[in-house]
């Protein structure tokens, strides 16, 4: 070797070119092989499958539904959505380009968790196979040497040594363990427990992915419809006859079956003892509603929050509430033009509530726009307003128009009033005209039109919906806590328990020396003392305690 390649062998080795000069600078000069299609198709199989790409596809989907709580949704409140579009023309259809109003049947949001299956198929296939192969296989051979174990433990028997492997394999077998089978001469014995925590963890992957897969099955087979109900009405179940009716993708009108719900009572208590923010909160929504089915009794249920009425396998929600004044127009000659429970939507926590009374009887056509209070209070700034939502001071403020309430004979929300082609009633003075009723008031309209306000009852907006995916998704979650339990509680151990003749110092063998150690899966902070508590069972074990050495053996024996 010349002085220039010592230096450079010194330095880290002579550069492959003064070696030779033909040498190869990449992996493929060098032969290695080329990923090629099935290569690459391969890899991104292992990466899609793998956990750390499951785990992540959760977190993104749970990040992909945070727009669905911020944007309304079509699927479940659409007028909200046009209000959307009224309020921000400008920004509002671009959302809608990436389908932030139909979050959870938009292609980006079905892509993930469409790959979040198929990333879980991808992880518990394998596992499984694998699971299954341990659990008939036999523990692993005890190695040579215990002491580098990160659990361990020493002692000595005045026993012979096949009756202390003897006590050894009766100890672990008495904590659970599965043993390997004792092989002829040999002084040793592995234990393995803890199947259960590989058990849990499929078991929790596999409901996840039920889970997934029943809330899909619900999206694509169920359907959902909303309905608002006074008391004392009846409902027959119908596809024309729900306020608000969706479908999903796989199922159509045909699936509504037929039945009639009677709200016989609402009763709603307000917070009336406290102060402060708690002051008028809700505290008990509660009703009573008749549900007959064809074919079967009428059967009276309970009606509260989060406590549905059970229709057969369908389930119909308590979603909110409010007031419907009574109001009873008649014409100037006593005529009677209407009278019903309108029902006013509320528009802040003290149930301050805005409805629109559509008269048709006559020719113009008058409509009434305006709010209930049930508690009014007039403020010098902000004018009337409710101060409780609770029935205290109920009143009726009105505003009359004359004209045509349906220009074109376009439809229009039983809610709203299009005053296009009306006028506002005025008075002798020219004055618009102002109604304030109180339960029990009346007013009378320059032409004579009488206007009377008779009393208050409540109304409850339902929710029917239809979830092929509910109890099934119910069952799957919790065969999922049980699996997380499992996971969370079981420990995976393996412990080794080796024995061999103790010589004292003359070379004499007049003991046995016993040598325990402990390997766990992951961390295991109690396995130091799993493995005290074996040796002190082998240690105190009868057949060790009263069978000691019959003769002094030496090493030469």
């Amino acid at each position: 070797m010349s002085t220039d390649q010592h230096h450079e062998v010194a330095a880290g080795g002579p550069s492959p070119e003064r070696i030779a000069p033909d040498y190869p600078k990449n992996r493929t000069e060098l032969g290695g092989p080329r990923l090629g299609l099935g290569g690459w198709a391969r890899w991104a199989w292992r990466q899609l499958t793998s956990m750390r790409t499951a785990i992540y596809l959760l977190l993104l989907l749970a990040a992909a539904s945070i727009p669905g709580s911020i944007f309304p949704q079509r699927s479940v409140d659409p007028v909200q959505v046009r209000g959307f579009f009224e309020e921000n023309p400008g920004i509002a259809p671009w959302l809608d380009r990436f389908f932030l109003f139909d979050v959870f049947s938009s292609p980006w949001f079905a892509s993930i968790y469409l790959l979040l299956m198929i990333s879980l198929i991808g992880c518990i296939a394998p596992r499984t196979r694998q699971h299954l192969t341990s659990l008939r296989a036999q523990p692993p051979r005890t190695p040579r040497r215990l002491t580098r174990f990160p659990a361990t433990a020493h002692g000595e028997v005045d026993a012979e040594p096949g009756v202390v492997l003897a006590a050894a394999r009766q100890a672990l077998k008495a904590k659970g363990y599965r043993l390997r089978t004792a092989e002829e001469g040999e002084l040793a014995v592995s234990g393995e427990k803890g199947y259960l925590k590989e058990t849990g963890n499929l078991l929790f992957h596999t409901a996840l992915l039920g889970v997934i897969v029943a809330f899909a099955a619900g999206n694509l087979f169920g359907w959902r419809g909303e309905i608002i109900i006074k008391e004392g009405e009846s409902w027959t179940a119908g596809p024309g006859t729900f306020d608000t009716l969706n479908f999903g993708p796989l199922t159509d009108a045909s699936a509504i079956p037929t039945f009639t719900v009677e709200l016989n009572q609402l009763e709603v208590d307000f917070e009336t003892q406290a102060e402060g923010a708690q002051f008028g909160q809700p505290r008990r929504f509660e009703g009573l509603a008749t549900v007959e089915i064809p074919g079967r009794e009428a059967e009276q249920q309970q009606l509260a929050v989060n406590y549905p009425v059970s229709v057969g396998g369908d389930s119909i929600f308590l979603l909110g509430n409010g007031y419907a004044p009574v109001v009873t127009v008649r014409s100037p000659d006593g005529k009677l033009l209407f009278s019903d429970a309108v029902t006013f939507l509320p528009q802040d926590n003290n149930y301050a509530s805005e409805g629109v009374i559509k008269v048709t009887g006559q020719d113009p056509g008058l409509g009434l726009v305006g709010g209930f209070l049930p508690t009014l209070q007039i403020d010098p700034e902000l004018g009337m307003l409710s101060s409780f939502p609770g029935l205290v001071d109920p009143t009726l403020a009105l505003t009359p128009f004359e004209g045509e309430m349906f220009p074109d004979g376009r439809p229009q929300s039983v809610f709203a009033l299009d005053t296009d082609q009306m006028t506002q009633v005025t008075d002798a003075d020219g004055d618009p005209v102002a109604m304030l009723l109180r339960p029990g008031e009346y007013y009378e309209l320059p032409d004579g039109t009488r206007v009377e306000f008779e009393n208050v009852i409540r109304w409850a907006g339902l929710l029917v919906r239809h979830d092929p995916g509910r109890m099934p998704a119910l069952a799957l979650a919790g065969v999922a806590v049980l699996g997380l339990g499992l996971m969370l509680g079981v420990k995976r151990r393996r412990i080794y328990v080796r024995v061999a003749p103790g010589f004292d110092e003359t070379g004499a063998a007049r003991h046995t020396d016993v040598r325990v150690a402990g390997l766990p899966k992951g961390s295991d902070p109690g396995l130091q003392t799993v493995v005290d508590d074996v040796l002190s069972r082998i240690v105190s074990t009868p057949t060790t305690t009263r069978q000691p050495w019959s003769e002094t053996r030496t090493r030469n024996d």
